[in-house]
This record gives structure tokens, C-alpha cells and sequence, in this order.
């Protein structure tokens, strides 16, 4: 591939290559999407399991929309932030759950080192807080502030106007800020 391609291309032209049947563009394509997709997932249902199902899924849905792809017309990636998200979404409808009571704990084997540990329980009070949102709120915070995306972006994948993005943002940011209040002292957020 040629230097000064964009990502997007170099996507573009490995889901063309595997519509026409190299395997090899498919695992460097996979290699690539897999850990972005499992991530989003991850935030948004706080599930391992439930993630790599996801996961699997929004993948399997690009290798068959390869056939057909236009890649005038959808980003790759912004594609598979909006089937992602929406299989998300459908998981947690399916299993009716919004209270985020069990948040899998994300352990550091690594013992004695202070710092190490306080990030994974900041880590691990963001996971809890998230999981209190409203789904669109916290479709919105993840792809904002962990995706790193821009509101344009978001608007895409979520289907709805830059304004209602930023209004989705503000209140997630407001919701997170009250859930983790009280907790500012012990996670090592407020200053002495």
C-alpha cells in the first residue's frame, strides 16, 4: 500500500480484496477492527462475554456487506461504530437491564504499586457510573470522550443531529459527575 493513503482507504481496499477472496485481507482487516469493536462493546454492556458476541456479530455483518461495499458512501469504522452500537442496544433491551449492578471487576495482578491500583478503581467507578446512564447517553459519552470521536461523527453513527449529540454529552457529563461525587475523595480526584 502506498504512503500517504488514509486509513479508511487502506480499509476500503482490504474489504475489497476480501469480497474477492484474500484471506489475508480479511485477518489484517480483523486484526485491526476486532479490538476497536470489542472495546466500544465492552463500555457499553460492561460484559466480556456479551462484548466478543458483539463483537463477532458486527463483524460477520462486514463480511457481508464486502460484496457491496461503497466506499463513497460510509467510513468503514463509522459503520461499525453505528452496527455495534445499535447491536449493543439491543442486547441491553433484551436483557432489560440499565442499573450496571454487576460491572465486572478490572483486576491488576500487579501488588503494592498505589498508582496501579487507584486507576483501575477510577477505571472501574467510570465502568459503574457509565452503566447508570440512559443507553443513548452512554452511546454518546463512550464514542465522545473513549472513542475519541467528533460530534459530526457521532451524529453519523447515532442517527440523530449534532445538537441532540451535544446535548446527549452534557447531560451524560452532568450524570457522571453527581454519580462520582461522592466518591472524588477515595478515587483521588479532589484536591487536599
Amino acid at each position: 500500500m502506498a504512503l500517504g493513503i488514509s486509513q479508511n482507504q487502506r480499509d476500503a481496499e482490504l474489504l475489497a480484496r476480501f469480497s474477492k477472496g484474500d484471506r489475508a485481507a480479511a485477518l489484517a482487516l480483523t486484526s485491526r477492527l476486532a479490538p476497536v469493536v470489542f472495546a466500544q462493546a465492552f463500555r457499553m454492556l460492561g460484559d466480556r462475554a456479551e462484548a466478543e458476541d458483539v463483537t463477532q456479530e458486527s463483524l460477520l455483518r462486514l463480511w457481508k456487506a464486502a460484496p457491496g461495499w461503497d466506499a463513497t458512501r460510509a467510513k468503514i469504522t463509522t459503520w461499525l461504530y453505528r452496527v455495534t452500537s445499535n447491536l449493543c442496544i439491543d442486547c441491553l433491551r433484551k436483557s432489560n437491564r440499565n442499573s450496571g449492578d454487576e460491572v465486572p471487576e478490572v483486576a491488576d495482578e500487579t501488588p503494592g504499586i498505589d498508582l496501579k491500583l487507584q486507576a483501575t478503581a477510577r477505571a472501574q467507578a467510570l465502568q459503574h457510573a457509565l452503566q447508570t446512564l440512559p443507553d443513548r447517553q452512554r452511546q454518546a459519552m463512550i464514542l465522545r470522550h473513549i472513542e475519541d470521536l467528533s460530534n459530526p461523527e457521532i451524529s453519523d453513527i447515532m442517527e440523530i443531529s449534532v445538537e441532540a449529540v451535544e446535548s446527549l454529552v452534557s447531560r451524560g457529563k452532568r450524570a457522571l459527575a453527581s454519580t462520582l461525587a461522592p466518591q472524588k475523595k477515595a478515587l483521588g480526584l479532589e484536591d487536599d
